[in-house]
């Protein structure tokens, strides 16, 4: 019976660092897609022929 208890308390203690885990990698995952589509402008404007 000790052990469902324990069990318990460290899901209800450890859901919320679960969900800040997810926003950071969240986070993580949108700072790539921004720099991989600021690399990505750059290599076009670098090869673009100029107007």
């Amino acid at each position: 019976m000790a052990s469902i208890w324990r069990d318990f308390l460290v899901a209800v203690f450890s859901a919320p660092r679960k969900r800040d885990e997810q926003a950071v990698a969240e986070e993580r995952r949108r700072a790539i897609e921004r720099l991989a589509d600021e690399t990505i402008r750059e290599k076009r404007r670098a090869t673009d022929p100029p107007e």
